[in-house]
Parts: structure tokens; sequence; C-alpha cells
């Protein structure tokens, strides 16, 4: 009995680490496209899921296994050590371990700095063409939270300390935060801080997400009932001087680019009855 136990558990094991080994060459052969192009090259290296997220994370200052997978907050941590070992085996990241600690640090190289002017036309190109596949549940709070911290400009607030208290009434799971900003960090927190808070904004994600990317400004916001914001005048009067918005913020989207889909009078009745009839009589016949 003993025996055939032992049998069948060392049978399982080989095929366990067969299969293993099987998914992992189709998952390098998916990325392999057999074409001497740079571009297709290149792919191989940052085309697959998260990779790219990952680069944008580290050329925006995150070093830290948990400041990475803050700025990626849907991704699992074997995930995100996969590709962070992806990035180091072809030269985009330096893992260093962090002195006199647990844990490693990881920065971006010289071909990953390379990468930036690249990743910020991607952006570019995003704010132009993709934004109409913004859904409820990209609005990640967490996310946000990332960016505006990142967004602070210390020089421009007064004093050694200032606190800024964020409610999301549109969650229930963590909707306040919390950015306490010194002359050395910023911290981000979930829990109070048990300090004095000098500016209050409350308000649902989707309105802070949409002010930070330049969709809607904050006295509009507040005006419309969509913010309200608390605190001394010398810091609410002009938030945009402390508090940066999106790069890509004065980048219009396609629709205010080329406009709406425009017919003429014999294109629409080339549509058929169904469609053309709905907007022929609107529109003046050609002499």
């Amino acid at each position: 009995m003993k025996n055939s136990l032992k049998c069948i558990v060392s049978n399982y094991t080989k095929l366990s680490n067969q299969l293993y080994i099987l998914y992992f060459l189709k998952k390098s052969a998916a990325m392999e496209y057999g074409q001497f192009c740079p571009i297709a090259k290149a792919t191989e290296i940052i085309g697959e899921k998260w990779s790219l997220l990952v680069i944008r994370e580290l050329l925006m200052g995150g070093t830290r296994f948990n400041e990475l997978q803050r700025g990626l907050s849907h991704i699992s941590p074997t995930m995100l050590s996969r590709r962070l070992e992806s990035l180091a085996e072809h030269g985009l990241v330096l893992k260093k371990k962090i002195p006199g600690q647990k844990g490693f640090e990881y920065f971006p190289t010289e071909s990953c700095q390379e990468l930036l002017p690249i990743i910020r036309s991607l952006g570019d190109w995003g704010m132009r063409w993709a934004r109409s596949n913004l859904t409820e549940k990209d609005y990640d709070v967490e996310l946000l939270m990332v960016y505006l911290k990142r967004s602070i400009i210390k020089d421009k607030l007064i004093g050694k300390e200032t606190v800024i208290r964020f409610r999301f009434t549109d969650i229930e799971a963590y909707p306040d935060w919390w950015l306490v900003v010194t002359e050395d960090e910023i911290d981000l927190c979930v829990n109070d801080p048990g300090k004095e808070v000098d500016v209050h904004f409350t308000s649902a994600v989707r309105t802070m997400a949409d002010i930070w990317m330049g969709d809607t400004t904050y006295k509009k916001a507040s005006r419309e009932g969509h913010l309200k914001i608390v605190g001394d005048k010398l810091l609410t009067r002009n938030i945009t001087d402390w508090m940066a918005n999106s790069i890509f913020t004065d980048l219009p989207s396609a629709d205010n680019i080329i406009g709406p889909p425009q017919f003429d009078y014999m294109t629409l009745l080339l549509l058929g009855d169904q469609v053309g009839d709905l907007f022929v009589s609107q529109i003046p016949k050609p002499d």
C-alpha cells in the first residue's frame, strides 16, 4: 500500500512539473513573433499584460514592491513579481537589496528610462482616442490617491506640515484618505493620522478623477454641487498651484478633434429609410 502511494505521488509530481514547464514554454512561445522587425522584438519584451504599466510606475518614481503594487491595485503579487523579474532579465530593471532591511528595491535602467517619451506618447494617444472606453469600474480610488500624492508640489505649500483629507461619498470600503505633507516626505494614509486637517475634499471618486484628468475643474464641480472644499482661502483659492493636474490635462479627446460624424444629404439617403429618413428633413438639400 505504501509503495503504491509513493508511486502515485511520484507520478503526480512528475506530471505537475511537466505541466508547469509546458505552461511556461507556451507562455514564452506566445510572445515570440518570429520576426526581425524591431517593433516585434520590443513587443516580445514589453508587450505582455501589465508590463507597460509596471514600467509606468517605475518611471514615475516607484521603487518598493508595495509602492508599485499600490499603483497597480488589481495586479496580484505573483504577477508583479513575474513582470519585475522578466524586465530585470531583459535589462530594463535593476533589482537591489534594501540596505539593513528585508526586501528589494527596483530601479529603471537606461533602456527603461528611454521608454519615457513612448509612455508619454501612449498617454497622449489614450487621452485622444481611448477615453470613450472608460467605465465606472475604471475609477479606482487607490490609483487616484497615488496620483494625487505624486501631484503635490511641496514648495507651494505654506508651513512645515499640511494635512489634506479626502472623503469619497460613493464607496463604503476606505472612503476616507489623508495626505500628510512635510518638508521631507508625503504620506498617504487610510487611517486617521490624528492631525489637524488643513483642506477637506468631499466628492465621488469619479468627480475627483475627472478634475485631475482635466475633464472638469474644481470651481465647476463645486458650483454644480459635485464637490465640497473646506479650508483656508489661501489653499483653496488656487488648488492646482500646489496639487497639479495630470500632464495630459490639456489634450482634447478625439470627438473634440474631429467632431461627430458628418453626413451629407446623399449619404443619408443611401443609408436607407430606417436611418436616413430620421435626418434628411433636418439637412438642407443641395442646390
